[in-house]
């Protein structure tokens, strides 16, 4: 009974959705409390009746009950009991089914966190995601009902994809849905204040605490996704510039936009009309994404749906909520005030620049992504866009974005002193210069760019650092800096971590692409080959069985300069049930760098091919996104940014007694 009650607990879910989607909408028409009231009581109640269904479904892959046709396709009953669990969102159905349950979630924490709002505003934003909420149980229950019974059980499923049967793949999808579902808040504000006609600081300072949870989970979403590939895919790539892969940078790349657009916005009461179109675009980019993934019109790892019939509802949801969005924002525009005035020398000026060149960056990926599509579409031509259009487009407008990183936080608002801003940056610039003239001195010879790209990751951290450093007066008096430090706002820390991780990851891809170090060769045991300064000798083979796999391991003895360091141990799996086989690369952790070794075929003469890298400070690139997650934290705990905001004291002549 329990996929039953899942499927009813879906139906009532959607029932739910669309009276939160009229009645609040009404109510604030009509100024009726009650009316509006009832947006805040069906998103909870909407949220536990998804709760229920996805609850419904995960329980069905644990106790492995393959009369639901989604637990036969895509489970084993000698699957780990975590690969039971991940197995839910590991195919198409599942993955729906997670993407409405953290919509579900999202509206609920509205209704529970968002009693500081005005009436109207917390009405219409539970309304408009109620919208979508309803839009996507609609595409479950009618093309991906996840519930479907077999009339015949079988006695064992067919078990779970072998690549997706990994920690990083039970981590990915759900981080990456936070972050793609969370900038739904900020399209709802969006589309609640066009409607209102009223956007002012306040909603941006109601807006940024969502759109920055959502940026942080999509931050270790698409990180953790990059290392999933880095180590299981066997290539030793962490950035192909896949399709799919693309579809999530772009919506991170136009919510990083918008978080910094939003902090103008509520600062200086500027770039309203701005912010607003970049909260319609960013949740916009999120739903193309869905589409690329979930229509089968790409074909990728990442890609289950195949069924057209599929595709064309998404696209339906997609062109009516992007349209109808863009439309609103088109009726509205002309209506909003434009708001303060500044210098284009100031702080504002400063991540007005931060936000062309992202959201440029941003067009370039989105043109090289979709364009073989539209091609193949409209002129039955296939063409292949891959890393050196996007290196040749996206690199160089990440170099001035990267050099304007540091200038940021040290310009004052409205007007400020580039000259004293760039005094203040001598330290991190002769620190940048001494950095390029090592690294090209060690590498005289070798590619031109390279040192620069050290040198420019090494100016965004110091950079970084001399913020904090002058704002502490660490130079000036010191004895006073430890207190000053105590003192700072939490989002003054959290912007100086988000930036020197953006350094740190950029020095990490600099050394990682410049000077790895790579082997291919056919091995037999008691073979030798070196790779980065590193002696690996393959010692032999050995069987090995898992739950629901064989394995065939390989040892490695590892060595430098004589001495012996340790053993790597990659594999081949093969998953019987399946019938299909995976590699498991062996690492081994130097540092920040790593040694990373990947097994071929097996021969019948007793060799196999090995692919070997030593990949140079390669966990900077990851490193830099925790430290950027950890700043995005630190500004989420700012206790001038709540999610929502105070309720405004009643003036003091309020509180005087009537005469």
């Amino acid at each position: 009974m329990m996929p039953e009650a899942g499927h009813y607990a879906l139906v009532l879910a959607l029932v739910l959705a669309l009276v939160q989607a009229v009645v609040p909408i009404i109510g604030a028409r009509r100024r009726d409390p009650a009316l509006m009231n009832v947006a805040a009581s069906t998103a909870s109640a909407q949220f536990m009746f998804a709760l229920i269904s996805f609850g419904a479904l995960t329980a069905s892959h644990m106790v492995s009950d393959f009369s639901v046709a989604n637990v036969f396709e895509n489970s084993h009953s000698l699957k780990p009991m975590l690969y039971k669990i991940t197995g839910v969102w590991g195919n198409h159905e599942g993955s729906m089914m997670l993407w409405v349950f953290i919509l579900a979630l999202f509206g609920a924490l509205v209704a529970v966190f968002g009693g500081n709002l005005p009436a109207t505003l917390r009405a219409n934003v539970l309304a408009a995601q109620a919208w979508i909420a309803a839009a996507f149980y609609l595409f479950i229950l009618t093309t991906s009902n996840p519930f479907l019974r077999i009339a015949n059980p079988p006695v064992e499923g067919r078990d779970l994809n072998p690549v997706l049967q990994d920690i990083g793949l039970a981590l990915h999808p759900p981080l990456l849905y936070l972050g793609y579902v969370g900038f739904s808040i900020s399209f709802s504000f969006a589309v609640a204040a066009l409607i209102e006609g009223r956007i002012d600081a306040a909603w941006a300072r109601w807006v940024r605490p969502w759109t920055l949870v959502a940026w942080i989970f999509l931050t270790l979403g698409i990180a953790m996704g990059s290392y999933w590939a880095y180590y299981e895919l066997g290539w030793g790539g962490w950035w192909f510039w896949d399709p799919v892969e693309n579809a999530s940078l772009m919506p991170w790349l136009s919510g990083t936009a918008l978080l910094h657009s939003a902090l103008v916005m509520e600062k200086r009461n500027a770039l309203k009309i701005w912010t607003i179109l970049l909260a319609i675009l960013t949740f916009s980019l999120s739903l193309l994404g869905t589409f690329l993934v979930r229509s089968g019109v790409l074909t990728s790892v990442h890609a289950f749906a195949t069924d057209p019939a599929r595709g064309v509802f998404i696209l339906a949801i997609l062109i009516f909520f992007i349209g109808g969005g863009f439309a609103l924002y088109a009726w509205r525009a002309g209506s909003l005030k434009q708001g303060g005035l500044f210098a284009p020398v100031s702080r504002e000026g400063a991540l007005v620049l931060n936000n062309l060149l992202l959201t440029t960056a941003c067009a370039t990926v989105f043109v090289g992504t979709l364009y073989p599509l539209a091609l193949e579409a409209l002129a039955a031509d296939k063409i292949s866009v891959g890393a050196p259009f996007f290196n040749l487009t996206f690199g160089p407008l990440f170099v001035p974005l990267l050099i304007a990183v540091p200038f940021g936080p040290l310009l004052a608002w409205k007007r400020g002193d580039l000259l004293g801003a760039s005094q203040r940056l001598i330290a991190a610039g002769l620190l940048a210069l001494a950095g390029v003239a090592l690294v090209m001195a060690w590498s005289w010879g070798g590619p031109a760019l390279a040192p620069f790209g050290v040198g420019l990751a090494i100016f965004v951290i110091v950079g970084a650092v001399s913020d904090l450093v002058e704002r502490c007066g660490l130079i000036r008096k010191p004895a006073l800096a430890l207190k000053r430090a105590r003192g700072l706002p939490a989002s003054t820390w959290g912007t100086a971590f988000a930036h020197a991780g953006l350094g740190l990851t950029l020095l990490g891809i600099v050394c990682e692409t410049t000077w790895s170090d790579e082997r291919i060769a056919t091995m037999r045991a008691g073979d030798q080959t070196m790779v980065g300064g590193y002696s690996v000798r393959l010692d032999g083979f050995a069987q090995r069985h898992g739950p629901n796999y064989r394995e065939v391991t390989a040892q490695f003895a590892v060595a430098r300069n004589g001495a012996a360091i340790g053993v790597m141990e990659p594999s081949k799996r093969n998953f019987v049930t399946r019938g299909s086989a995976t590699t498991e690369a062996a690492l081994m952790t130097r540092g920040f760098s790593q040694l990373y070794i990947s097994l071929g075929d097996l021969s019948a003469d007793g060799t196999i091919a090995v692919r070997l890298y030593h990949k140079p400070l390669v966990l900077l690139i990851w490193l830099g996104t925790v430290v950027m997650v950890f700043g995005g934290g630190l500004s989420l705990m700012d206790r001038r940014l709540r999610v929502g905001a105070p309720r405004p004291a009643r003036s003091a002549k309020a509180l005087q007694p009537a005469e």
